[in-house]
């Protein structure tokens, strides 16, 4: 189906783990869209055991820090949403911008098992960065090149890199990786 860029609605999705790195977006889309500092209130983000990303979860008295990534293409969504695999919900918030308060309706991705036992203390960005970031987006590149370039590669090209990369992956990796092989998402090139 052929779609103009007209005819397509934009997204502005409320991001609060590792796409809050513009090198990890650009990474992931090819460009770096416009980024808002935002706060989410009415959401806590945790720390999953075993994993190098967050998750939010409704909490009344909570309230998270994160980017809002401005005007998203459905095809860029739709990489985010593979990215995210199924263990996330997308769903519409209300954030407010850092710098005068305005609030802006915003998509976002919350943990869908709110009773997780593996959730647990306050999951940080600056030490993810300096700690975990070159190899995300490593694997990441690996992957979308591979994606970008698949001729002769097969599901367990993409779990190799997974495996090499980060050890024992993640549920959402893999579905990722899943995703990225068997429904065809392309992402953008230049």
């Amino acid at each position: 189906k052929e779609n103009s860029d007209s005819d397509s609605q934009l997204h502005n999705v409320f991001v609060y783990g590792s796409f809050q790195e513009p090198d990890i977006v650009n990474t992931m889309l090819d460009r770096i869209p416009e980024i808002i500092s935002v706060t989410l209130p009415g959401f806590k983000r945790f720390r999953l055991k075993g994993r190098l990303y967050p998750c939010i979860v409704p909490s009344e008295k909570g309230e998270v820090h994160g980017k809002v990534l401005m005007g998203l293409t459905d095809e860029e969504l739709g990489n985010l949403d593979a990215c995210e695999g199924t263990e996330y919900e997308r769903v519409t918030v209300e954030v407010l911008s850092k710098d005068n308060s305005e609030k802006m309706i915003v998509q976002t991705y919350i943990w869908i098992n709110k009773d997780d036992p593996n959730m647990y203390g306050e999951w940080d960005f600056e030490e993810w960065k300096q700690l975990h970031m070159p190899k995300f987006k490593k694997t990441l590149k690996e992957i979308i090149e591979l994606h970008k370039n698949p001729q002769g590669k097969g599901i367990d090209d993409y779990t190799r890199i997974i495996h090499e990369n980060l050890g024992n992956a993640p549920s959402s990796w893999m579905d990722f990786v899943l995703s990225m092989y068997v429904l065809d998402i392309t992402f953008v090139s230049k």
